[in-house]
């Protein structure tokens, strides 16, 4: 018997949903074809199994004049929604064109009206300006690219900006950080229509190496690390620098194993007290905090994306007790681990 995942019942019968993609001159283009495509792939695999396709996606503009993303590719568009053609879902993409947008009077004033006529809206990375420009984030919790979250917050008080998670609901109200986080967003308004097995089997389609859930962020613990060793490279530690990097991938793949510093020295063929100070010095941490975070971010995923115990998580991602992962989510995240996952489980 097959087991192949299949459209949630409701998913089948419903009326198709409107998904307009909301792009600009110098819009970001991954911020519009990231999410296209995601919902594109739903209405591929749909017409596979001889179903109706459950999403009309297109791109729309002021005007539906063709727009030139910022990486030099035009978009050929639809105009604007009016007030008869209501969208199900409206995707507002970001990008340096953004602030003339969130500038433009008459496209606010749409964008302000549309949205109370559409199911849910959301938008991608920077896109959360214009948001926050029609008012539709006061008083809501919302994200963007790390690199404008204190930008957001200075400009529009009113929103309660975090800068960690990789996308945050709140209500009808959907906002995804930088870039690829819109593909993310994306899958997770396909769960919420049709079901957690059709989103999965869409990210397998798109070779999305992992399903993210919204609270993970954005920013991983390794790839800091290796940002903070870009600058030490260009001070003649490029063996150290790598060496380590290759160092934090085992641990990320490894994090009930040995992590002493012993441990760890023989592992890269240095002394105890060699590895420690070349370690500081290229990546201005000690071992253990580094090993601190990348254990947390692991337990993070664990407790976002599977049901595993608390208490099986804390074991598997080497913290050994409970009460240790407490006091480390604590330190580095700022809240337990059993409100980390209240918050943000799929």
């Amino acid at each position: 018997m097959s087991i192949t995942p299949r459209f949630a019942p409701n998913a089948i019968d419903a009326p198709i949903r409107r998904i307009d993609v909301l792009a600009f001159s110098d819009v970001q283009l991954l911020d519009v074809a990231g999410p296209l495509q995601v919902f594109a792939t739903v209405n591929d695999i749909a017409r596979t199994r001889g179903l109706p396709a459950p999403y009309l996606p297109r791109v729309v503009a002021p005007g539906g004049a063709s727009v030139v993303a910022s990486a030099g590719l035009g978009l050929l568009t639809h105009p604007l929604p009016t007030a008869q053609e209501p969208s199900d879902t409206l995707i507002v993409a970001g990008g340096y064109g953004v602030h003339a947008m969130s500038r433009d009077a008459h496209l606010v004033a749409w964008l302000r009206e549309h949205a109370a006529r559409s199911r849910r809206v959301a938008s991608v990375c920077t896109g959360a300006f214009l948001l926050a420009a029609a008012g539709l984030l006061d008083e809501r919790r919302a994200v963007t690219h790390w690199t404008r979250c204190a930008e957001l917050a200075q400009r529009y008080p009113a929103v309660r900006v975090e800068a960690d998670p990789i996308f945050i609901r709140d209500g009808t109200v959907w906002t995804s950080a930088g870039v690829t986080a819109g593909i993310d967003l994306a899958l997770a308004l396909v769960e919420e229509d049709v079901g957690r097995a059709l989103a999965l089997e869409v990210a397998r389609h798109l070779v999305v190496f992992l399903k993210r859930p919204g609270g993970q962020a954005q920013f991983s613990a390794a790839l800091s690390m290796q940002t903070a060793m870009q600058t030490s490279t260009q001070s003649g530690m490029q063996s150290a620098a790598d060496r380590f990097a290759d160092l934090h991938a085992w641990i990320a793949n490894n994090p009930s194993a040995d992590l002493s510093v012993p441990a760890l020295a023989e592992r890269v063929g240095m002394s105890e007290r060699s590895f420690v100070r070349h370690y500081r010095g290229a990546t201005g941490s000690t071992p253990a905090r580094a090993i601190e975070q990348l254990r947390v971010e692991a337990a993070r995923r664990a407790l976002g994306d599977t049901a595993q115990p608390v208490k099986r998580i804390a074991a598997r991602c080497g913290f050994g007790s409970e009460e240790t992962m407490r006091r480390s989510f604590l330190r580095v995240v700022g809240v337990t681990p059993q409100a980390y996952r209240e918050r943000f489980a799929l």
